[in-house]
């Protein structure tokens, strides 16, 4: 029988020694109504659902008893304009009094209250960067984030305001880090990072999704290693349909490869679960265990690097089942991790 995991590795406390504020927890995941607020509706594929699904399969599991649950933080002006433009954040306001048309081109519908949910998912995502980054957890989980298609001037593809960029842009600005890692292994490009940051040493991206000659956005060739400032910085892998877990693992050699090359201050992981077989809009064969897999080395990785600081987005995926199997994986390995 294994011995239980002791109870100061598991619950949240906050201790001075020599002075000194040690972490409080080494695990926070964030849950609640605030966050699901952020859904399209019931015939939307970003639906209701997605964050229960996953909430019930974590405390199925018992989770709960072994990481500091959070609540929702409400996200400010501030914080968004630091990656996005002031008219477009009128825009959003406008059309979340409204109600009515579509934010971008016929994938991410207004609704009353869009802008205020969306500002749920920025406010939750910054809180968990500063609680990673004064030391009070070393890893956090945000199930409904990874919004990564919003452009900084317009919506897209089910994204409003996407947290990915404004968590590196505080991150740059706030804590001053100057070598950031965005990974992500969604089924879709994160196209409004890479192109937003495309020109930015500060940035090191590494994204492996399926081809965009399969599957929207349609960016992110091989070829597309960044410009300027920021050649040789990103990389994209674009993988076939049907892609499994096999081929997953021989790429995702790749990224640590490339992330190796700069040993970053700082990790933002995007797992959508969009790549598992049996989503409904997209193409690929993996499992839950390729993104455990990559939540298992970014936090060994992290470790290496001496900081282990890892915040993990849900990101995409439409199958709830396949949210459930995912994102309480992630969560067991950044509890295994400690």
């Amino acid at each position: 029988m294994l011995a239980a995991t002791p109870l100061w590795k598991n619950k949240a406390r906050l201790l001075l020694v020599n002075g000194c504020i040690t972490l409080k927890s080494y695990v926070n995941v964030y849950l609640g109504e605030e966050l699901a607020s952020y859904n399209f509706g019931q015939s939307h594929p970003f639906g209701p659902a997605r964050h229960d699904a996953f909430k019930d399969e974590f405390y199925s599991r018992g989770l709960d008893t072994q990481v500091e649950l959070r609540s929702p933080v409400l996200g400010n002006d501030d914080q968004i304009l630091l990656f996005h433009s002031k008219s477009y954040l009128d825009r959003v306001k406008s059309q979340s009094v409204l109600g009515q048309g579509y934010l971008d081109h016929g994938d991410t519908p207004a609704f009353k209250g869009v802008y205020e949910a969306a500002s749920w998912v920025v406010g939750t995502v910054i809180d968990a960067v500063d609680r990673i980054m004064n030391n009070e957890t070393r890893f956090a989980f945000v199930p409904i984030a990874g919004l990564h298609h919003a452009r900084r001037d317009s919506a897209s593809g089910f994204c409003v305001f996407n947290d990915c960029g404004i968590a590196i842009e505080y991150l740059r600005q706030q804590y001053k880090l100057s070598k950031i890692a965005y990974v992500d292994i969604d089924a879709h490009h994160g196209d409004g990072v890479y192109y937003s940051f495309d020109k930015d040493a500060d940035v090191i991206f590494a994204d492996i999704h399926e081809d965009g000659k399969y599957l929207y956005p349609g960016t992110g060739s091989a070829t597309e290693l960044g410009v300027e400032e920021g050649k040789g910085k990103k990389l994209n892998i674009p993988m076939p349909p049907q892609a499994d877990d096999e081929m997953m693992f021989i790429q995702w050699q790749k990224v640590e490869d490339f992330l190796n090359q700069f040993e970053p201050e700082f990790v933002i992981l995007q797992a959508g679960a969009d790549s598992i077989k049996n989503d409904p809009i997209t193409h690929m064969e993996y499992s839950a265990k390729a993104h455990a897999h990559a939540t298992k080395r970014l936090c060994e990785l992290s470790k290496q690097w001496g900081h282990q600081r890892l915040l993990v987005q849900g990101g995409g995926g439409y199958n709830l089942e396949n949210i459930a199997q995912a994102w309480t994986g992630v969560v067991e390995q950044l509890i295994a991790a400690n």
